[in-house]
């Protein structure tokens, strides 16, 4: 069963994009099919970070929702070697970065309900296992609609108490619609802190898991979104953290690959 993830952050500049793209390719690196929609359609970015050529791009997410195509039409095989070897996939469905396309969305808006319809195309399109939505910062319709959808929500914030308040509110939001699974993700933590009392006091102030806590370090900073931090530093502490993270996302089909695995044997006296 295929498995929409959104990620969210209260404020703008808390890494989302960065840890999106991160973690979608680490579950790719698993084998399977995962799709990215960057719905951060006022400010969009995630191409970056995959080296998608902006002359490659011919048709994004704001083509379908002004009708001009469908959803799967704007999708790019962004898969790195990596991935590939691996036998799994990545796709990217970019928001397009031209200024009269995004003037054009900051003064008349777009449909939302189309999303909703062009998540679960896309899905049955592209035969993903995994749909990651990185969304606008805050709260709108667009935020929404994306938590209400997803089975899994992944809220990223920053050791900072603006980010504190603000993702009060996006854990209470998520708790009214009855998301499935709600991880936090501690990013651009100094590694000075004790990231165990980091941990206990987020997960004390939200009573939800943190799933991950993403040093702050100057390789992060040397790349600027040049490649994915995953595959350049394989073995670094934030590789692995985010590596948790996403075993966390992917715990159901683990135990579903066990239960398959077990049900094969016959046990004796049976």
């Amino acid at each position: 069963m295929s498995k929409i993830v959104s990620i969210h952050s209260f404020r703008g500049g808390t890494g989302k994009s960065n840890t999106t793209a991160n973690l979608a390719t680490t579950i790719a690196s698993f084998g399977y099919r995962v799709g990215i929609i960057d719905t951060d359609i006022q400010s969009p970015g995630i191409h970056v970070l995959f080296g998608l050529d902006e002359k490659r791009v011919n048709l994004t997410l704001n083509d379908y929702l002004w009708g001009r195509c469908a959803i799967q039409d704007s999708a790019y095989d962004v898969t790195p070697t990596q991935v590939k070897n691996a036998k799994g996939s990545v796709f990217l469905i970019p928001s397009s970065i031209k200024v009269g396309e995004i003037a054009r969305v900051l003064r008349e808006g777009y449909n939302v309900r189309l999303l909703n319809d062009g998540f679960r195309n896309l899905i049955r399109a592209l035969k993903l296992d995994y749909l990651f939505i990185d969304t606008h910062p805050g709260i709108n319709e667009e935020t929404l609609l994306s938590i209400t959808v997803s089975n899994a929500l992944v809220i990223i914030l920053r050791p900072d108490r603006q980010d504190f308040q603000g993702t009060a509110v996006t854990v209470e939001l998520a708790r009214k619609l009855k998301v499935p699974k709600v991880l936090l993700v501690v990013n651009r933590a100094l590694q000075s802190l004790d990231f165990a009392s980091v941990r206990r006091q987020v997960e004390t102030a939200y009573n939800i898991p943190v799933a991950g806590i993403l040093p702050n370090c100057d390789e992060m900073m040397h790349l600027a979104s040049s490649d994915l931090f995953c595959l350049r530093y394989p073995n670094h502490l934030l590789t692995q953290e985010i590596g948790k993270v996403a075993n966390q996302l992917r715990e159901e089909d683990r135990k579903l690959q066990e239960a398959s695995v077990f049900s094969k044997f016959k046990w004796p006296g049976r």
